[in-house]
């Protein structure tokens, strides 16, 4: 059992959102998380207040907390974490703390725009993802729901879904067909290994 964390039969879920992109994935997440009444928001954490996640998140009702990088980094997003059960990555695109990811251990998810494990790794992330699918002549794309470790990408895949890579596709046709997958993907993996783990 992890110290401090809710038992609760209600499952508390915190997203940690990066500082750039739209806020997508966060917000069709904490959707399907308001909608079911096994879980529950805990908070939405950024390291900026003007990330478009975190304003997306206070104009959708939702607890949010800012942890800016620094010294007290870890302690701090600890503290913002306290009473959490999973943690969910939107658009992070930072390793987490040792120690962090040490005490959500196989709790800590992140939703990837590629199949892993190709095309993953630091620096792999939105429009160089699908460059790269692109370039290397893939017939297929989607996306990865994996656990989240100490390295970028490397951990257990939970749930995947594929799509075609069509001849006349950009980066950009890629990506929004990708996106589709990715909102409908990442709560199915987190109920998945949720009601897994109680069992």
């Amino acid at each position: 059992m992890l110290v401090g964390l809710n038992t609760e039969s209600v499952t508390r879920v915190s997203i940690i959102v990066g500082t750039k992109g739209r806020g997508s994935n966060m917000v069709a997440l904490a959707q399907h998380i308001t909608a079911d009444p096994g879980f529950v928001i805990h908070r939405v954490i950024g390291t900026k207040a003007d990330a478009p996640a975190i304003e997306k998140a206070k104009e959708l009702g939702f607890k949010t907390a800012i942890v800016p990088l620094g010294e007290s980094f870890e302690k701090d997003l600890a503290a913002a974490l306290d009473e959490t059960n999973w943690i969910c990555l939107a658009g992070f695109l930072r390793l987490l703390p040792e120690s962090i990811v040490n005490r959500w251990d196989h709790r800590i998810l992140n939703i990837h725009p590629a199949l892993l494990p190709k095309f993953g790794g630091k620096g792999m992330y939105g429009h160089f993802v699908h460059d790269a699918v692109i370039a290397a002549g893939e017939t297929e794309s989607g996306c990865s729901v994996h656990y989240v470790t100490k390295e970028y990408d490397e951990g257990a895949i939970i749930r995947q879904e594929r799509c075609p890579v069509l001849p006349n596709d950009t980066a950009e046709t890629l990506a929004d067909r990708v996106l589709i997958l990715e909102h409908r993907a990442y709560f199915a993996a987190l109920k998945e290994v949720a009601h897994r783990s109680r069992s």
